[in-house]
């Protein structure tokens, strides 16, 4: 472990693959590993990218990440890919679409699988940003799986959420019932080269007219086609002033101390979960009332119920 700690402060990409392979197969040296790690921790800006399936969310961050290696600023990304039915790994959607920049010097792609997780995130992607962060990658993106309502836990784990659209398949409505309005630091109509993108456009400046009333809280919206590079230079200036601001009025470190705060509580949760399960052979004892269950003899809430109050006892 000392050898791979020393190959990842030289800046091996290879001692940061397999770094973060630990912390994603939950390997009992990963705490170990964050331990050393985390105080290197806190310079890189992250980003959280969101929205519906389709959208086009990993041809914009790879289009994004692409700019900024141009500008000489290095990029760390995580995208979290459909967990695969057969080996339960990423299925590597993200990475294809990110094309040749996914190999460049200064930026690292690294798909992850959400294996189960209901959030849209995985639930070591927090770990593996983390040692993007310490790896020493100034911007960080977090692009999610893209399945709506469920992937809103992005903005409790950046500094600023990027909330993706597409004109003409109803998004807008999708927005408002998915929650996404709330979280979004800025909004992207991608794809604005289709019909019905300034329609969209004037739509989602409404809905802000209508719910904030602070013109200067209001979200930008900005138009982009990524898959012609279009809008790109631009948004990435939007982010930069959003994060400007974000950062002058105390939010970021706001949303930075609430992070770890909810990292810290489950952790704890985590652990005394583990802990549960280790005690007193219950994996065992949940085999032996399952057998009743199925004989008629007791309920599932009957069963657990009784395991329970044998724990407690």
């Amino acid at each position: 472990m000392e050898e791979l700690l020393a190959r990842f402060l030289k800046r091996d990409r290879a001692a940061l693959a397999k770094m973060i392979s630990l912390v994603e197969d939950r390997a009992p040296e990963s705490t170990a590993v964050l331990d050393r790690l985390y105080p290197k921790t806190g310079n890189a800006l992250k980003i959280g990218v969101t929205g519906p399936p389709g959208v086009g969310k990993s041809t914009l961050v790879g289009c994004l990440a692409a700019e900024l290696h141009k500008r000489g600023t290095t990029v760390g990304i995580i995208a979290v890919d459909p967990t695969s039915a057969f080996s339960g790994g990423a299925i590597l959607g993200d990475r294809v679409r990110m094309g040749d920049i996914a190999s460049s010097d200064g930026v690292f792609v690294r798909s992850m699988a959400t294996r189960g997780s209901m959030g849209g995130l995985a639930i070591a992607t927090q770990d593996a940003a983390e040692l993007m962060d310490a790896y020493g990658f100034d911007w960080v993106f977090l692009e999610t799986v893209g399945v709506g309502q469920l992937e809103l836990d992005v903005a409790d784990s950046t500094d600023i959420t990027l909330v993706v659209l597409m004109p003409s398949s109803g998004d807008s409505v999708q927005a408002m019932k998915a929650g996404l309005m709330e979280i979004g630091d800025i909004f992207v109509v991608n794809k604005a080269d289709r019909q019905g993108a300034e329609l969209m456009m004037d739509d989602l400046s409404m809905m802000f007219e209508l719910t904030v009333s602070d013109e200067a809280d209001r979200p930008p919206v900005v138009k982009t086609v990524a898959t012609k590079n279009e809008g790109v230079g631009y948004l990435l200036g939007s982010i930069q002033q959003i994060a400007d601001a974000l950062t002058a009025n105390g939010t970021i470190a706001g949303r930075r101390k609430e992070r770890i705060r909810k990292r810290i509580a489950a952790i704890v949760e985590e652990e005394m979960l583990r802990g549960f399960w280790e005690r007193k052979d219950l994996g065992s004892r949940v085999e032996h009332v399952t057998d009743e269950v199925l004989e008629g003899h007791t309920t599932p809430f009957a069963a657990a119920r009784r395991i329970l109050e044998d724990v407690r006892g």
